[in-house]
């Protein structure tokens, strides 16, 4: 990138934020995969009338430009994979600007850590809910652009279901700002949930409007220990047959367990075949109880060996420190892992987890699975020695295969995790030509120099 422009986008920002030594730039060509891609510049705006005139260079000179928040991403989406570009680091950007109690809404910028914004509006009473196992680290801008869920997602929703309004930079640097805090809005296009899930490639939120609801004042939390991965993943739908939703349904099977229990020694039985984490919570002891009661009971009759109830907070944050440990955990199993996120229908999981299992031992690597059963988001990780050409090789040919498996029973590509670059090569066969097509159209028509995010979701 020649001096010109980095003398620009110094005038912008100023000098101490734009990177471009080597050992700056290296820190910003990777996120939570094993996936490279070395940016040219690295610009860390502290506005959204910074980001703007930033994009106003990338645009007049035709500069890739990638949109990063705290890189935790599992998809390669936030890092430059064609050719160097400016990455925009939102990590400044982290203000909360407004939380108004009245109509139980939060407005903070795109660099806001998600598990601070969730603390701070509890002081208040109400509640985020949306809570990515990334809750400490990722950015609310992050979670939008990849429309994150976590275990809350079935009583709760994702990310989406809490977005109210956006502020966008568009490709060409203009702010567009779409929705407000009425519950109701059809006026034209549902713009803001356009932008949610578009990781980059339709414009750059710098802030968000959020939906808040009441804090729940109870919860119970239950591990349900099982001998089968099958039983585990049976009882999942017969809770929720019975018309109990709770707030959380977890699935870790036995390789999970015993890592976490290796790295942690919190005391869980690794002897098992999997275990359930459930939760329920709400305004009401007596119906949070009798709820997550008729979750043991349930879980008794479909061959849970034991049903273990959190007794205090500091068991169920135990549990809790458990679940959101898995992925660093299994790092003590093998040099890499790659880690998936397909969804399926939720009275397909015992059937998942058959292919799932078939596909491990066709190919001698283990997968490992866990992830938020009660809405049908599997977390198959494959454990791989990358070094290893062969096992390299079987690792691409699993993926395939295990997308293969999702989409037979009616499932799709990702709940939470996005496309990136890594679904990319399976985005028409999820989809269909016809759905790929409209979705080009619309980025063609947002992005005419293919600028945003380039290289990511679609093969070209």
């Amino acid at each position: 990138m020649n001096n010109q422009i980095i003398d620009q986008l110094v005038e912008i920002v100023g000098k101490k934020h734009v990177l471009h030594t080597p050992e700056d730039l290296a820190v910003y060509s990777y996120d939570g995969t094993f996936a490279e891609g070395l940016p040219d510049v690295v610009v860390l705006p502290a506005s959204t009338e910074e980001v703007s005139q930033v994009v106003k260079v990338a645009a007049a000179n035709q500069i890739p430009i990638i949109a990063r928040g705290m890189a935790s991403g599992l998809a390669a989406g936030s890092i430059p994979v064609t050719s160097g570009g400016i990455v925009v680091s939102l990590t400044r950007m982290n203000k909360i600007l407004e939380i108004d109690t009245q109509n139980a809404t939060v407005r903070a910028e795109a660099g806001v850590i998600t598990a601070i914004l969730q603390a701070e509006v509890e002081k208040t009473g109400l509640f985020y809910p949306p809570d990515p196992s990334s809750i400490k680290h990722s950015t609310i801008g992050g979670n939008i652009a990849c429309n994150a869920g976590g275990p809350r997602c079935l009583k709760y929703g994702v990310t989406g279901d809490y977005v109210l309004g956006l502020k966008v930079v568009l490709a060409d640097g203009q702010v567009l700002e779409t929705g407000g805090k009425p519950i109701k809005d059809v006026t034209g296009y549902d713009l803001k949930s356009l932008f949610t899930g578009s990781e980059g490639t339709l414009g750059i939120i710098t802030e968000a409007l959020l939906r808040l609801v009441a804090k729940p004042r109870y919860a119970k939390t239950a591990l349900a220990e099982f001998a089968s991965l099958d039983d585990a993943s049976r009882t999942v739908n017969a809770i929720l047959l019975a018309g109990i939703v709770p707030a959380t349904l977890e699935l870790m099977d036995q390789t999970a367990l015993t890592c976490i229990e290796e790295a942690m020694h919190l005391g869980l039985n690794t002897d098992l075949g999997a275990s359930l984490i459930i939760e329920t919570d709400g305004t009401d002891e007596q119906t949070v109880l009798s709820e997550i009661e008729a979750c043991a009971r349930i879980c008794e009759e479909t061959g849970a060996q034991t049903v273990k109830m959190a007794k205090n907070e500091t068991e169920r944050a135990n549990l809790w420190r458990a679940r959101r440990s898995i992925s660093p955990a299994l790092a003590r199993r093998s040099p890499n892992k790659l880690g998936e996120d397909i969804t399926v229908p939720r009275s397909a999981i015992p059937e998942v987890v058959k292919l799932l299992r078939g596909i491990s031992a066709k190919y001698g690597l283990q997968i490992v699975i866990f992830g938020h059963a009660g809405d049908g988001n599997l977390h198959p990780n494959i454990l791989f020695d990358k070094r290893d050409p062969e096992q390299w090789k079987a690792v691409e040919q699993m993926v395939a295969e295990i997308f293969d498996a999702a989409l037979s029973v009616g499932g799709t590509l990702s709940g939470e995790h996005g496309v990136g670059v890594l679904k990319r090569p399976y985005l028409e066969k999820a989809l269909g030509p016809i759905s790929v097509t409209v979705q080009r159209s619309i980025k063609q028509a947002l992005d005419p120099q293919n600028i945003l995010n380039p290289g990511k979701m679609f093969i070209s």
